[in-house]
């Protein structure tokens, strides 16, 4: 059993992800609104040099962005969802797109079948 983060910047495939999610089965999923440090940092009022650099890289960057975890039982649904995400957004390595990662857990409590 694994939970799946998925912090995704290009918010405009949020549904794309989300229809995908049903098609292979993930039963269901918790969707946060989120932002990154840098974002909070450089919208913050600071004065350093660093923070006006800072502010200035961010000005066509998204703000905010959707942070979506999963608890995923089937380890061939969180492949097909792994692989599907990775579709939708393409190359995860350029900036920002948006962060995913799977972190193996033990116990699920309220969880229904």
């Amino acid at each position: 059993m694994n939970i799946l983060f998925l912090v995704l910047n290009k918010t405009e495939y949020l549904d794309d992800i989300l229809d995908t999610f049903v098609e292979v089965g993930v039963k269901g999923a918790t969707i946060l609104d989120s932002q990154g440090m840098g974002s909070a940092m450089a919208s913050a009022d600071r004065n350093a040099p660093f923070f006006g650099a800072l502010r200035h890289l961010m000005d066509n960057s998204r703000p905010y962005n959707k942070t979506i975890f999963t608890v995923i039982e089937d380890e061939k649904i969180l492949d097909e969802v792994v692989q599907a995400v990775k579709e939708i957004l393409g190359d995860m390595k350029e900036p920002g797109v948006g962060l995913m990662f799977t972190l193996p857990i033990g116990k699920v409590y309220g969880m229904r079948d």
